[in-house]
């Protein structure tokens, strides 16, 4: 008996509609953050800083300023790791608990490969002051502790000490300041509510595997496993297989090749009843989570997608941040542009449409509203083309 079918223009819609980006009516914040699941933090802003660009992309009202009240007054999202440092639901805060204690393990042994000596010596120093002292940044401590230039791999020991509370839950990241964590005891940070719910590990499996699902509507169990990074490729895979309410399909992916995955027996209606995506132009940021999975992205939309950051200028095919433009259903190209706040303009150095996308002046036209909204958003008053940007 063959297996059901999705074609690529369905599932490009389903899942673009619960990564949030389908048409759907205005939304609080919250809700916006609870579809897609976390939203990863990130300190580059050549135009504004990834979490930022990513719940603009969902709603146009959104500003920068609306998201730390949820995270430092009402508590409602906390910081975490999932794949990286990200913002999630509060209410998500007991599944952590699993992450917490396998931490603990495994980064105690790996930290102290490549750490100096001694930070687990810290933890209590850095407990104490922050108990007695209340909350405080890598700055605050260690001061009698030599600095390096900052990199990760040479933190200070009671820095690291900070971190790896953090990482194994005993201090939590109340709020930033300067974008630096600033680190609170977890009781005095996460509503009590979430804070003594412990739910046991058969649980907490059940919940990630299910929640991922929901949130990218099929999904190999690889997929499955990577989208929280809270549990294991073999705990994901054995979940699928034991799971009852699940079936196997075939997606179609860009280039025509079938791929099977898993997904909830009513897929196919939920597919056919997902709204069109809006047929204007977005710019997504490269951590958006619609393209964090970069091989599914490419097997689903056929866009190839590198971050450059940490590539030789020199041997850069595109730029050191470059920015994938979203138009519909359809990654269409990728855009080089930066804000420059002393001349209040956002700077557009180089457009890459993808093979086949002809930039006519109707694309053009929607391309530019959609630039100078980004514009205003980020708090530039114009967008400026450089000689040659248009690289087609």
């Amino acid at each position: 008996m063959s297996r059901p079918a999705l074609s690529n223009t369905l599932a490009r819609r389903l899942f673009l509609d619960r990564h949030g980006l389908g048409r759907t009516p205005p939304r609080a914040l919250p809700e916006v953050i609870d579809q897609i699941g976390f939203v990863q933090v990130d300190s580059i802003a050549t135009v504004e800083r990834a979490h930022h660009m990513i719940l603009s992309a969902r709603s146009k009202p959104y500003r920068p300023k609306h998201l730390a009240p949820l995270l430092e007054r009402h508590r409602a999202l906390f910081e975490h790791w999932t794949h990286d440092a990200s913002v999630i639901p509060t209410r998500f805060f007991p599944y952590w608990r699993l992450r917490f204690a396998r931490d603990a393990q495994d980064l105690m042994a790996k930290w102290r490969l490549w750490r100096r000596d001694g930070f687990e010596e810290k933890f209590d120093a850095v407990l104490d002051r922050i108990r007695e002292h209340g909350p405080c940044g890598s700055r605050e401590v260690g001061a009698d502790e030599a600095r390096s230039s900052g990199g990760w791999w040479d933190w200070h020991p009671s820095k690291t000490a900070l971190e790896f509370l953090w990482r194994t839950g005993r201090l939590s990241v109340c709020h930033r300041q300067n974008f630096q964590k600033v680190y609170d005891l977890t009781e005095r940070v996460i509503p009590a509510e979430h804070l003594d719910a412990e739910p046991t590990e058969a649980e907490t499996i059940n919940w990630a595997c299910a929640s991922a699902l929901a949130r990218l509507g099929f999904a190999t169990s690889g997929e499955i496993a990577k989208f929280w990074d809270l549990i294991t490729p073999d705990e994901a895979k054995t979940w699928c297989a034991e799971a009852a309410d699940l079936i196997e399909i075939d997606i179609e992916g860009a280039d025509g090749t079938p791929r099977r995955v898993y997904a909830r027996p009513d897929v196919m209606a939920e597919a056919e009843a997902a709204p069109p995506p809006p047929s204007g132009i977005r710019v997504l940021s490269p951590f958006d989570p619609a393209l964090r999975d970069r091989n599914r992205a490419e097997r689903l939309f056929g866009f190839h997608y590198r971050i450059e950051i940490f590539v030789p200028e020199a041997k850069r095919r595109y730029g050191y941040y470059v920015f994938p433009v979203l138009e519909g259903d359809r990654l269409i190209g990728r855009i080089d542009m930066k804000r420059d706040r002393p001349d209040g303009a956002l700077i557009v150095t180089a457009f890459w449409p993808e093979a086949r996308t002809k930039m006519g002046a109707g694309r053009l036209d929607r391309l530019d509203g959609e630039l100078h909204r980004v514009a205003r958003f980020s708090g530039c008053d114009c967008v400026t083309y450089l000689d040659g940007w248009q690289r087609w």
